[in-house]
């Protein structure tokens, strides 16, 4: 998954804006005050929710466990997905603006989403999954779609 979505990003075409820009020096650290916030906005809502749904799911939701492990792990790489979109330009760009005219992204994130549903719904024995009904999966990718409104916000509280 994380190969896939790098072979994606380092495919984009680089801006006129970015292209314009004179070299930073090898002192400027690698990971920006933006991309730190962004990490770490991402990375606490998923570690909320996940943990959330692993020690509560079964009781707060209503879940047998091998449904709440297989939802979780669902979750966890729809989060992935989604934070795919939105990492692809923060610093107050637009996220949407680029997304049809990459069709490499647009392949791998298709190819990621089909074996994601193919795991969870015909490699059961291999994968140890339970396959989730519409109500679950229409779960997992709402809670996954959070992650657009907050690395949305992320960009808004940088601006």
């Amino acid at each position: 998954m994380y190969t896939l979505g790098a072979l994606s990003i380092a495919t984009k075409q680089p801006s006129r804006e970015l292209m314009n820009k004179p070299p930073v020096g090898r002192t400027v650290p690698l990971i920006t005050n933006n991309m730190l916030r962004n990490i770490l906005a991402q990375s606490m809502y998923q570690i909320v929710v996940l943990l959330t749904f692993q020690f509560r799911g079964e009781s707060i939701f209503g879940l047998n466990e091998k449904v709440k492990d297989t939802m979780v792990f669902n979750i966890f790489v729809l989060c992935q997905v989604f934070n795919e979109i939105n990492k692809r330009k923060f610093e107050g760009e637009n996220v949407y603006e680029w997304i049809c005219k990459n069709k490499l992204f647009l392949g791998i994130i298709g190819i990621t989403i089909v074996v994601q549903v193919v795991i969870v719904e015909f490699l059961n024995k291999f994968a140890n999954t339970e396959r989730l009904n519409w109500g679950q999966w229409s779960s997992c990718i709402g809670i996954a779609a959070v992650s657009w409104p907050i690395g949305s916000q992320v960009v808004m509280c940088m601006l």
